[in-house]
């Protein structure tokens, strides 16, 4: 170092800036999240989702079938089940100080967003009154539109042109079954076409699962899965009993209360847990329009067991359109960092405003940075 005698003006080298973390300096790259073990990861937690929707999609055409349709009541016992595991597992996290303190600031997000998942799943399963399993693809294909949508408008997502195409894509698969629903026609029940008003139903519970998807993915990126989940479980399970009772109570009479309707809610109660508790760690790994896309393949698997069990006929169109989804997924993430979706623009370059949990970017890149300092100590 130089003397104070020797300094002269600009002579003085200032301290070389910190190295970019690894969340800064991950860039977009062609194949650079397929090459990623949390690529395939996302994949196969989209296809668990997918199939679970499948699972509830039967349960629910199972009911109808046998002329029982609660919409309210039907989702009641899934949220009975969220708040026992979730809201306990809350508790005992944050004591009862810390869970009432969640209450007085953080409460009035959860009712929204618990008044929102309730509405749409009231009115998804409303619309098995009129329409069949099949029908259930338009809840994803319009979900889509709705979620990239709200993220572009309100959480300042930018999606490349690769993803743009892939989504395209994906929906063209979907434009194949439409076209061949449409064809196909449909029944009349009191002068209105029932599929078209089972339509319009399942219309409406996407748009409202499509506000309730990006609003679940931007608050698991800021608080633990155990208060969202839980809060969800609470509040949805307060509003649905509300509305089976008064809306459901008409339902009940005519209902045919026999062991195999409750064996149907049983089986439906399990899948919607397991979907609930898995929907937020893919919503931390990808995104809410990936979530939406991946569901698409329910309807290929929705179509498997319809031929099994409602004796439904495979149209010639399924296999190119599921062949389309796929190749869609694929080409959504052909060009993005290794952190894929995980890395959320309202987080920060650093995701400095997120948490460091299961499935968040923030903990990827402690982990990689570990890696990467333990292989530096190796060399010493």
């Amino acid at each position: 170092m130089s003397s104070k005698a020797d300094y002269k003006p600009g002579s003085y080298d200032p301290p070389e800036p910190p190295a970019p973390t690894p969340l800064a300096s991950a860039r977009r790259e062609f194949f650079a999240y397929m090459r990623t073990p949390r690529f395939y990861l996302v994949l196969f937690i989209g296809q668990i989702l997918s199939l679970c929707i499948t699972g509830t999609n039967t349960f629910s055409g199972l009911l109808a079938n046998d002329g029982t349709s609660i919409p309210a009541f039907q989702s009641f016992f899934n949220y009975v089940l969220l708040n026992i595991v979730y809201t306990s597992y809350t508790l005992y996290k944050y004591g009862p100080k810390g869970y009432l303190e969640l209450l007085k600031t953080r409460s009035w997000k959860y009712i929204i967003l618990a008044f929102l998942d309730v509405e749409g799943n009231y009115f998804v399963v409303l619309a098995y009154r009129y329409t069949t399993v099949i029908s259930a693809q338009l809840i994803n294909f319009w979900a889509i539109v709705v979620v990239v949508i709200i993220s572009f408008l309100f959480l300042k997502v930018r999606y490349h042109w690769t993803q743009v195409i892939g989504i395209l894509i994906c929906c063209g698969g979907m434009g194949l079954l439409l076209a061949r629903d449409a064809a196909n026609g449909s029944a009349v029940h009191s002068g209105i076409p029932t599929e078209l008003k089972g339509d319009l139903f399942m219309l409406l519970g996407a748009s409202i699962y499509g506000f309730t998807n990006v609003a679940e993915e931007f608050l698991v990126s800021q608080a633990p899965l155990y208060e969202v989940v839980g809060q969800i479980g609470f509040w949805g399970m307060l509003i649905s009993g509300a509305q089976a009772g008064i809306f459901d109570r008409a339902s009940f009479r005519t209902a045919h209360w026999t062991p195999a309707v409750g064996g149907y809610l049983v089986g439906f109660t399990l899948v919607m847990f397991i979907f609930y508790s898995t929907v937020p760690i893919l919503l931390r790994l990808a995104s809410a329009a990936f979530f939406n896309i991946s569901l698409l393949t329910s309807n290929f698997y929705g179509v498997a067991i319809g031929i099994r069990i409602f004796k439904y006929t495979l149209d010639r169109f399924y296999p190119l359109a599921f062949v389309m989804i796929i190749v869609g997924l694929f080409i959504y993430f052909a060009f993005i960092s290794v952190y894929g979706e995980a890395k959320k623009p309202w987080l920060g370059e650093n995701q400095e405003k997120g948490i460091v949990g299961v499935g968040t970017a923030k903990k990827a890149a402690q982990q990689d940075q570990a890696v990467s300092d333990a292989g530096l100590a190796s060399r010493v």
